[in-house]
Formats: structure tokens, C-alpha cells, sequence
């Protein structure tokens, strides 16, 4: 079934269909307030330290939370999470708010459930295309065993598989 409200493929700017065409991880990002976001135009580059970037809407509660305390946590979302997807994208009505479902803990980067998540502290930000690019520097992981990964690729959640 098709979206009714979707962008005809032919009325989408060429950036839009490229973009598209690019499989990205779903993610979760969430922070103190509490405030989150299904974001997936985002990368972790190695280094030391490491560090993660990700494309935001500045008006998002997420950003508002990010900015006041300047810490957030990233989580890579799995096959089995695409309703948490679409809740925390707006999506799906969340009746009590985004954290009512589920077991989640509280950091001091924001809430999480458990699994695999990096704890971030914000080192920048700044206007990039329609959205904010923000930068954080990784101060701790929690790993878990390697689950499969919730893809997002043209419109569409997908797995590997």
C-alpha cells in the first residue's frame, strides 16, 4: 500500500532522491528533559576520542533538551523496533508521552533502554541544509550482544538479512 500523502518520485528534488537511494541506520536519540527523536542521518567517526553526528531539527524538543544540558545517548534500533521508530518520529500518537512504554533507564545522558548506546557530551552545532548538524564526543558505550540493524532506505524500514 502506498502513502497517499507521499511526494510523487518525479516532484522530488535530485538531493532528495539521492538521499533516498542511501541506506541509513535508524537510531534513537534521546537526552535529559526527557526529550527524543528518530534520527538516521547520522555517522560515528572512530577516533580518540570518538565522536557523533547527526542531522536534527533545531525546532525539535530533542534539540531544545541537547542544547540545556548538553549531553544526550544514541541507540541503534533493531528489526523489532519500528513502532518505538515511528513513536519517537511522530508518527504514531504516544497517549502520556514518548517514555511511557517500555523499561527505561535514567542517565545522565538522557533515558535508555537496554542494549548497545553511546553516551555523548555536545562539542558543537551548526545550521546544515533544512536541519542542525550537531557533534558530540563519545564518553561511554554500553554494549550488548550484536543485534541486526533497522535500516531506513527509500521511505521504508528494511532488514539485512
Amino acid at each position: 500500500m502506498s502513502d497517499p500523502f507521499a511526494t510523487p518520485e518525479e516532484e522530488k528534488s535530485p538531493v532528495r532522491r539521492l538521499r533516498g537511494r542511501l541506506a541509513s541506520p535508524v537510531t534513537l536519540w534521546t537526552a535529559p528533559g526527557p526529550a527524543g527523536l528518530t534520527v538516521s542521518s547520522m555517522l560515528v567517526a572512530d577516533g580518540e576520542p570518538g565522536r557523533v553526528l547527526g542531522l536534527i531539527d533545531s525546532e525539535s524538543d530533542l534539540w531544545d533538551a541537547i542544547e540545556t544540558s548538553e549531553m544526550f545517548a544514541v541507540a541503534p534500533l533493531g528489526p523489532g523496533e519500528r513502532q518505538l521508530a515511528d513513536r519517537f518520529a511522530g508518527l504514531m500518537p504516544s497517549p502520556g508521552g514518548l517514555f511511557v512504554e517500555g523499561a527505561w533507564q535514567q542517565t545522565a545522558y538522557g533515558p535508555v533502554r537496554d542494549g548497545l548506546w553511546a553516551g555523548c557530551r555536545l562539542v558543537g552545532s551548526r545550521p546544515c541544509g533544512w536541519a542542525l548538524l550537531v557533534e558530540g564526543v563519545i564518553e561511554t558505550i554500553s554494549t550488548d550482544a550484536a543485534a541486526a540493524p533497522l535500516i531506513h532506505y527509500r521511505g521504508r524500514y528494511r532488514e539485512l538479512g
